[in-house]
């Protein structure tokens, strides 16, 4: 049974939809990653999941609870940072900590212990009496985690959990968090807009875009979804460079568009990129040309190997180097291009992207 459910979840205020008809499942010890753009719906969708705020429709299951009906049973069980922690800032990490624990109904003797400890695994133990208020951005959300582990949760929701942290204190804090969860046993939710924070800890991502979630899964999942949605890419790199092999790479079939240097029509007809004529820039090696077969030849003695990119219908890599080979040139890489983050952010963040109702269990 998953510890985290939403189901159509909606929420609208004064007519505008911030979420969306939201389906999403979070295994028991699972970090997944709600990754968007500033609002986007994310804050929304955890005071949803934290009763804090009501849903307009759909429904939230955390713990097995519900949050709009038990609301006092789920904070029990859920630790919850935003993104701008609050403490007292004349009182000491210690203090705070212990306040939090009598807020919980914990003992004074095992809650001094547990804040001890807790102080000891984020790092703190040196500050344990340094005044809050003296405490940098970093050390502020360390503290954080401190805070929404002294009641012992199942789950624990981190919204913009590394905002305004430097890189070295963001490597530091997203370690500590996998490390948590791993020893722990914890599920984490974990709300951002930095992609590559997400993508070092996390399990799954979810896409967040205008208040849906467009796409989850695992970053080879989402790629393998990229693929599916566009075409295979294909890149070589080739030295010993001709026009006929240009002719060839384009002319294959399955290809759809061509990138790389510009080759001669065995007519006399004038340059092409690609079989079906469209137009594509010629890069070599970093070197743009537009002078035809001969310049592109030069470009290859002056800078080395040339980069040559299909876009196809289907996986041409056997094909593709093939042709190499044949036409005399030196084959150096060919692979099947390979979708990162950076490619699944822009595809669903800046070129939009197909909503699918169902996605939110995969």
């Amino acid at each position: 049974m998953p510890i985290i459910e939403l189901s159509w979840l909606t929420k609208r205020y004064d007519g505008q939809t911030a979420v969306n008809g939201l389906n999403l499942t979070i295994a028991k010890g699972e970090i997944f990653g709600l990754l968007g753009p500033n609002g986007a719906g994310k804050t929304t969708t955890i005071l949803m999941m934290l009763g804090l705020t009501e849903p307009t429709s759909g429904r939230a299951r955390v713990c097995g609870l519900d949050p709009t009906r038990q609301p006092l049973q789920v904070k029990r069980r859920v630790g919850y940072m935003p993104d701008d922690v609050g403490f007292y800032e004349d009182r000491t990490a210690l203090d705070n900590l212990l306040f939090t624990a009598r807020l919980n109904r914990i003992a004074p003797t095992p809650a001094r212990k547990l804040a001890l400890e807790l102080l000891e695994r984020v790092g703190l133990s040196d500050a344990l009496e340094k005044k809050v208020g003296a405490f940098s951005r970093g050390m502020r959300q360390r503290l954080g985690i401190a805070d929404v582990l002294i009641k012992r949760p199942e789950v624990i929701i981190l919204d913009e959990p590394t905002l305004g942290i430097d890189p070295e204190g963001v490597r530091e804090l997203l370690q500590l968090i996998r490390d948590l969860s791993r020893l722990e046993g914890l599920t984490v939710l974990l709300s951002s807009h930095h992609l590559h924070q997400v993508q070092q800890i996390c399990d799954r991502v979810g896409l967040f875009v205008r208040g849906e979630l467009i796409a989850s899964g695992d970053v080879g999942s989402l790629a393998r979804q990229l693929d599916d949605d566009r075409s295979v890419t294909v890149e070589l790199e080739v030295s010993g460079w001709n026009a006929a092999l240009g002719e060839t790479l384009a002319g294959l079939e399955g290809v759809l568009a061509y990138n790389g240097p510009r080759y001669e029509l065995p007519d006399g007809g004038g340059e092409a990129a690609a079989g079906d004529g469209a137009a594509a820039n010629a890069e070599i090696a970093g070197y743009a040309s537009a002078g035809g077969a001969s310049e592109a030849a030069g470009a290859t003695a002056q800078y080395g190997a040339v980069r040559v990119t299909l876009r196809c219908s289907r996986d041409l890599t056997t094909e593709a180097a093939k042709a190499v080979i044949e036409n005399g040139a030196d084959l150096h890489a060919v692979q099947r291009k390979q979708y990162g983050l950076d490619d699944i952010y822009h595809r669903y963040f800046e070129g939009g992207g197909t909503v699918d109702r169902n996605h939110g269990t995969t």
